[in-house]
């Protein structure tokens, strides 16, 4: 009889081993995506940030303005908002099956071009992703910027 809870324990264990070390892979996967989504919006490469988003993607600002896929597209890809650089720290992801929560700090170089409003600086962020068809994609993303005090 008490083979089985030592059977139980085992099966445990190996369950926990086995998610253990899907995460780093996963994390690893999530963080390359960050980075890639940053490159083509530097280079503002509309085929590639389309993969990214989902199509139900919803995007919050510091001010609570919501936007959608479509004018995140326009805006980055040719519209008036122009990227040059991104730099990310303090990456953390949380992974909840097929759903993951990417949060960090990014620092990036970009400005309104019709206006000449600069959005240099460091910025807080939240992006929430779920797997699908076996790929991340985002479905929402929030961005406040840090103020210096």
């Amino acid at each position: 009889m008490r083979v089985a809870p030592a059977l139980a324990s085992a099966i445990l264990m190996s369950a926990l081993l086995s998610c253990t070390n899907a995460s780093p892979s996963s994390d690893q996967e999530l963080i390359k995506l960050e980075d890639d989504w940053a490159q083509a919006m530097v280079k503002r490469d509309a085929a590639r940030l389309s993969q990214f988003y989902a199509d139900d993607y919803v995007f919050t600002d510091a001010d609570g303005v919501v936007s959608t896929k479509a004018k995140e597209l326009e805006e980055i890809t040719s519209g008036p908002y122009h990227e040059t650089s991104y730099k990310f720290d303090d990456l953390q992801v949380r992974l909840f099956g097929d759903v993951a929560v990417v949060t960090g700090r990014n620092t990036i170089q970009g400005s309104w071009e019709d206006t000449q409003q600069s959005m240099s600086g460091p910025y807080r962020f939240t992006d929430v992703f779920v797997k699908r068809d076996g790929r991340w994609q985002c479905v929402a993303s929030q961005a406040s910027r840090v103020e210096r005090k």
